[in-house]
């Protein structure tokens, strides 16, 4: 995971790891529409989009969360590859030859094998997806992708993939009741 001292201010990390300089709000706010939505979003979420400060500290927590949840797919793979599809050369060379009651017992085996070594990774994943904060997080995201989005289609000199990153499919709802992480002290140019 990253650390938020150590990211310059006006510096955020895509989903790929490379770092790219983040759209001061000044950009956004000359585009009347983006500012509009800007202001209007920011209601809807309790967020000031146009405050980089924020804007800088809610994409080092998507960037901190898809960096979390990138390791937990990676962990989630090797299990469904050995016992999912590993499974299949040791019927084809093996359990195919073999009685009735091996291949089911192959199977269930298997199963409860797979089972059991995904189950907590899945588990663990779906905990920080149905977090509220975590959702909270993502919803700004989508929001800001959008309003960013306004702002380009508006006259605004941003590059077409700002800011570098996919959407949410856990991203709809805004939940007004979760608690907000504070946003850190850092150092900023003046």
């Amino acid at each position: 995971m990253g650390d938020y001292q150590a990211l310059e201010f006006g510096k955020f990390v895509d989903d790929q790891g490379t770092a790219h300089d983040m759209i001061p709000s000044s950009v956004i706010a000359a585009v009347p529409a983006a500012k509009a939505a800007a202001e209007r979003y920011g209601r809807e979420v309790r967020f000031d989009f146009l405050d980089d400060r924020a804007v800088h500290w809610m994409l080092f927590q998507r960037r901190e969360e898809t960096e979390k949840s990138s390791l937990q797919g990676c962990l989630l793979a090797f299990p469904i590859f050995i016992f999912g599809v590993g499974a299949w050369p040791f019927w084809d060379l093996v359990a195919s030859e073999r009685s009735r009651q091996f291949q089911i017992g192959f199977i269930v085996v298997d199963a409860l094998l797979l089972v059991a070594t995904t189950a907590p990774l899945f588990l663990s994943r779906l905990r920080d997806v149905r977090e509220k904060t975590l959702r909270n997080t993502r919803c700004r995201a989508r929001l800001y992708r959008e309003i960013v989005g306004i702002a380009r289609r508006g006259g605004a000199d941003i590059p077409r993939l700002y800011p570098y990153y996919g959407m949410y499919a856990t991203s709809r709802k805004f939940f007004p009741e979760a608690p907000d992480r504070p946003i850190p002290d850092q150092e900023q140019p003046s």
